[in-house]
């Protein structure tokens, strides 16, 4: 295996690596107000379209509750303290503070929870599969965000048009097949459009919302917290069940937290405060004046509160915003299942950078065309947004209660702040988080149950590799002859040595690897010049190239070196030799040097380890992963691959 997490590898050669936090969210060069334009773009498409829909599902006949005035003062009131309470005051207030040196999301949270558990203990267990079943949720939250999100969006047209209604889903379907299409050519030129356009959105939203605000004035009451106080102790299970629609509001909170290392804290922040906040309280409150007026438009309250001369251009504003959105959560994907790649999770794929300047502007194609098949089953499955809506919401809270008990631990072990502070911020995040959760699950059998198969498919294929990979390493060291001793006995009484050079990849520093030993078995020779080369990831996003290489002297012109990446990071051969050509005064000639890599073939057995059905899985995961030459950027001519059969 040729990318490690730090548990397993020896720490003998590894530079000390700064672990702390930058403390601003990252260092970013740009001026606040382009940064905030473009974090709008990014950052808030998913939480600013959630007006298409998150009303109306509160009052779905099949989903919600029964409309009356006295409900609609109380979702309303619980909508606007949602957004401030989970959004603004957990997430931008507390959440974006726990930075893994400028980046944010459930897998960098859990790399921050890690670094002060000891490694192989019941609570390091723990906490790295809650890390993996947030890591899952949102890949399920990916799949559900671009259906509901367009579909919502097209789904104005029978506002507008009631005879084109039997074309919404075809609509719907072209519009994300064209989406996924373009994923190849990358982001960079659109994405400079996205925060002029989701800026017009947001202050689209906030105008219908005052229009219509100025018909119900009276509205403006809900922002007093004990219309939704009285509304939960008056009505307690009517208050339950619609709180399973309410926390849709905040769908999309999770990407504050993940795209903050796009921007830096401050630029989000100050997004959601002065822009994204006002602009979706507005419209919320709009929505509740205009059926506090007429009832009847709780059919479709967003659509209905537009003036019928811009309905056709705020369908297509919609479609435009609903789209950035479903763009800015596929480029997150994209971004997550790199890291989970990295950190051991995930078998390597072909991950091809699209953008020379941006480093984090990656495309996956596996990853897209298998979200691209899901999106459209899912359209196709569910029919319209407000089916879908009902799965949304688990995936959402799921993911919102993995935040807080990873960062609890973070809290409590990491930030120097009163320990009374701390229990009271946790049980009060885990009160909100719990609620909104345990009323999503009510919500199962109609929908619900979609987030959860998703989730499940994916953390068996995480958890599977990962165990899979633990046992091989395991037996592979088993099996292995110690680095120093057998470097030691091979200089005394070399065979015939070559010319030229050879790298050997390799899973362990303190052990040979075994394709130098098929070849020395087989070819009977060594090379002039020999490297031993390890690569690790470590729980930090990125890593300076000034400490990335490390290199160790064993004699004879043999060499051992470990090159250390970031978990945001690709691993990339020609750049190694580059680094070793500037700090080690080395020179490489790629014809002249040869790269050796072992090829495992997995073996399922009955021996104890994993389920039969788990190793075969294993076996068929390692089968299809991506070639190490195309993952590693080697040089396919130079690659020797050695294989053996590993029964595990």
């Amino acid at each position: 295996m040729s990318i490690s997490n730090p548990e397993y590898s020896s720490s003998t050669l590894l530079k000390p690596v700064d672990l702390h936090s930058s403390g601003d969210g990252g260092e970013h060069k740009k001026g606040l107000g382009v940064l905030m334009l473009a974090a709008i773009g990014v950052v808030f498409g998913d939480i600013g379209t959630s007006p298409l829909y998150a009303l109306k599902e509160c009052f779905d006949a099949e989903h919600g509750i029964a409309f009356s005035p006295e409900a609609l003062y109380g979702v309303i009131s619980m909508m606007i303290w949602a957004l401030i309470l989970v959004v603004t005051f957990k997430y931008v207030l507390f959440v974006m503070r726990a930075d893994n040196k400028g980046e944010g999301g459930v897998l960098s949270l859990m790399a921050l929870a890690l670094r002060s558990v000891k490694s192989g203990t019941k609570e390091y267990f723990v906490l790295m599969i809650l890390g993996m079943l947030g890591a899952c949720m949102l890949i399920g939250e990916s799949v559900i965000t671009p259906a509901i999100s367009v579909l919502s969006a097209v789904e104005g047209i029978e506002i507008a048009t009631p005879a084109l209604k039997q074309f919404i889903i075809p609509i719907a379907v072209v519009i994300l097949f064209c989406l996924f299409v373009i994923q190849k050519y990358g982001t960079a030129m659109v994405g400079n459009l996205f925060g002029p356009v989701t800026l017009i959105w947001f202050l689209a939203i906030a105008a219908l919302g005052i229009w219509n605000i100025s018909n119900a004035p009276e509205i403006a009451l809900a922002f007093n917290p004990m219309y939704a106080m009285r509304f939960i102790t008056d009505h307690p299970l009517t208050a339950y069940i619609v709180m399973g629609a309410v926390v849709l509001v905040v769908t999309g909170v999770e990407a504050l937290y993940l795209d903050m290392g796009h921007f830096g804290r401050n630029p989000v922040r100050f997004a959601w405060l002065l822009i994204v906040l006002p602009s979706l309280l507005l419209n919320y409150l709009g929505q509740g004046a205009l059926v506090l007026s007429n009832p009847e438009a709780i059919r479709n309250p967003f659509y209905m509160m537009v003036p019928e001369w811009a309905l056709w251009p705020m369908v297509g504003l919609a479609t435009a915003a609903t789209v950035i959105a479903s763009q800015a959560v596929i480029s997150g994907t994209f971004s997550l299942v790199s890291q989970a790649i990295s950190l051991g999770f995930l078998p390597r794929m072909n991950i091809l950078h699209t953008s020379d300047s941006e480093r984090g502007q990656i495309y996956i194609p596996v990853v897209n065309w298998a979200l691209l098949v899901m999106v459209i089953v899912t359209i196709i499955e569910f029919g319209e947004s407000v089916n879908l809506a009902a799965a949304y919401g688990l995936s959402v809270t799921s993911t919102m209660l993995i935040t807080t008990i990873l960062l609890s631990v973070v809290m409590r072990r990491e930030w120097h702040i009163n320990p009374i502070l701390i229990a009271l911020l946790i049980v009060f995040f885990f009160a909100v988080d719990l609620a909104f959760w345990t009323a999503t699950l009510i919500k199962v059998k109609d929908g619900g149950w979609y987030p959860l198969l998703l989730a499940l498919i994916c953390f068996t294929c995480l958890i599977t590799w990962y165990k899979g990979r633990k046992l091989l390493r395991d037996k592979l060291i088993s099996n292995s002859i110690p680095m120093e001793a057998f470097v030691s006995s091979l200089l005394a009484h070399p065979p015939h040595r070559v010319e030229g050079t050879a790298i050997f990849l390799t899973a362990h520093i303190d052990y040979v690897p075994v394709a130098m030993l098929h070849n020395l078995k087989h070819n009977r020779v060594m090379h002039e010049r020999i490297f031993f080369l390890k690569l690790s990831t470590w729980d930090v996003p990125y890593v300076n190239d000034s400490e990335r290489i490390t290199m160790r002297d064993l004699g004879g012109q043999v060499y051992l070196v470990r090159a250390v990446y970031g978990f945001k990071e690709t691993p990339d051969i020609n750049s190694i030799l580059t680094l070793l050509e500037k700090q080690e005064n080395l020179t490489f000639d790629l014809m002249d040097t040869s790269f050796f890599i072992s090829k495992d073939t997995i073996i399922p057995s009955a021996s104890p380890g994993m389920a039969l059905w788990q190793e075969s899985l294993f076996s068929w995961m390692m089968q299809n992963a991506a070639k190490p030459s195309d993952f590693f950027k080697i040089p396919t001519n130079r690659l020797v691959e050695l294989g053996a059969k590993v029964e595990i």
